[in-house]
């Protein structure tokens, strides 16, 4: 099945599109990656959908990226004997390290962290922002706070410390346990969430050692700040705009998005921008005007895909809100002023011969009319560099490893294959590279294909050869390739 659109779907799966029918009607609809969300559900639960997202895999001969993102920690107050309370602006409250069940004057907060960093003068967030709270005092034991707004406060509510690093293992054990049972199952995206700073990602690699590509989560003022160093050190990169919304002023959260996005562009990193897309989809069965412009937004901006949540995960309209998110998209690359929108910020090309064959095969494509790139790659790193040029296309991504062609549906404008054999010779590079753009519906008969490769064949960073075939002229006959 071969996607007219360039920019990639990701969709979470949760209880209302748990089921084999529901899982297939997602990816017949538009999808290219699915989130399994270790936020919620066992490790039952998520195995069986791996297990049917693989079984659909199997039978529509595409490959399917699936994408295990972590919970990290969960930073909560304690309770109350009354269940909640309302502060009144101004009125001060206690946090205690120690557990005990509070009042409208004191609280638990069990979390020794907090008390390590937070001073004086800085935030505290309790219900997703709805009430903000003042440090006046920490001696390290209690927290002396003054409530800036007015509003509820109840048992369990979540908190957030915008603006202090805290020294937190984002991997909690619940995350440890996930983690292994997720790389158990074979997923090719780890995301991480609370990611602070770029040691938190050298902390991450440590432990899953390869098993499978790390995806950091921008959620916290302090990885905007540190957004090139965890840009550079991560595989790719998610906006998630929940909890910088709350974290940080809403009217903020555009401008830092769009700051992420061209980060990862310029590295050539694949990011998602993420959270209430089509909200409203949740509930209702057509999206808000509001929305189809926030994903469009995200489109012309140039992220590699845009993610659904709670619209397929729980929501009452799952396929339909996949449907208008692939309508959307598909809309928005038809503009015919999104190539120019694309590229008002023209990527700079790295010194480097993978840059170079990247760029001269984006050039020889649009001057000669190309029908695709087909790219030969062991780890997908060249076809992620030709991506990032963000040429009008199709990039087609060959690859013997089944894994890479799965991470590859993460990349923006890739189409890939899991080919049986690697290239041998110039004569199977170019056999199998027009066979298979036939075959997949990205060209025909007399279309020209810009080739890139590496000598030696097989050898992972070596790209040096750029070809322009013609499909169907000089072709092995047979199919020894798929």
């Amino acid at each position: 099945m071969k996607r007219d659109n360039y920019t990639k779907i990701i969709a979470t799966i949760g209880p209302s599109s748990s089921d084999y029918k529901t899982i297939k009607a997602l990816f017949k609809a538009g999808v290219d990656v699915f989130r399994l969300n270790f936020s919620h559900g066992t490790h039952e639960d998520h195995a069986e959908r791996h297990a049917t997202i693989r079984k659909i895999e199997e039978e529509e001969g595409r490959p399917i990226g699936i994408l295990a993102d972590m919970q990290g920690p969960k930073l909560r107050i304690g309770t109350f004997h009354r269940g909640q309370e309302t502060l009144k602006r101004g009125q001060k409250i206690e946090l205690h390290l120690s557990k005990f069940v509070g009042d409208v004057t004191k609280v638990s907060l069990p979390h020794k962290e907090i008390f390590a960093a937070i001073k004086p003068g800085e935030d505290l967030l309790v219900n997703d922002g709805r009430l903000r709270l003042k440090v006046e005092e920490n001696d390290g034991k209690v927290i002396t706070a003054k409530a800036v707004n007015g509003g509820m406060i109840a048992d369990r509510k979540g908190v957030n410390v915008p603006g202090t690093v805290l020294p937190i293992n984002i991997l909690t054990k619940k995350d440890r346990e996930d983690l292994e049972f997720a790389l158990s199952l074979g997923v090719e995206w780890i995301a991480l969430s609370f990611v602070q700073t770029p040691d938190d990602i050298h902390k991450a690699r440590h432990i899953i050692k390869g098993r499978a590509r790390l995806l950091a989560k921008i959620e916290k003022p302090s990885a905007v700040n540190n957004l090139n160093g965890i840009v550079g050190l991560a595989d790719a990169v998610m906006v998630a705009r929940g909890d910088l919304g709350v974290e940080m002023p809403a009217e903020h959260v555009p401008q830092i998005q769009k700051k992420i996005i061209t980060a990862c562009r310029r590295e050539g990193k694949p990011v998602i921008v993420a959270t209430q897309m089509l909200e409203s989809m949740i509930s209702e069965p057509v999206a808000t005007r509001a929305e189809a412009s926030d994903v469009a937004n995200a489109v012309y901006a140039g992220a590699d895909a845009v993610m659904l949540s709670g619209e397929t995960a729980a929501g009452k309209y799952p396929v339909e809100a996949v449907r208008t998110m692939e309508r959307i998209v598909d809309a928005t690359e038809r503009d015919p002023d999104f190539d120019n929108i694309l590229h008002a910020t023209p990527m700079e090309i790295e010194e480097n011969d993978s840059d170079a064959i990247a760029s001269a095969a984006c050039d020889v494509a649009r001057t000669r009319g190309c029908a695709a790139i087909s790219t030969f790659t062991k780890t997908g790193s060249t076809v992620r560099r030709v991506s990032r040029l963000r040429t009008l296309v199709p990039v087609l991504g060959l690859t013997p490893d089944a894994t890479v062609a799965r991470q590859l549906c993460l990349t923006w404008g890739v189409h890939s294959v899991k080919t049986r054999d690697d290239v041998e010779n110039f004569s199977d590079m170019v056999g199998k590279s027009t066979r298979i753009a036939r075959r997949e519906k990205l060209a025909k008969n007399g279309d020209r294909v810009v080739i890139t490769a590496g000598v030696p064949f097989g050898t992972a960073g070596s790209t040096n050869i750029l070809r322009v075939a013609v499909v169907g002229e000089h072709e092995h006959s047979g199919e020894k390739f798929r």
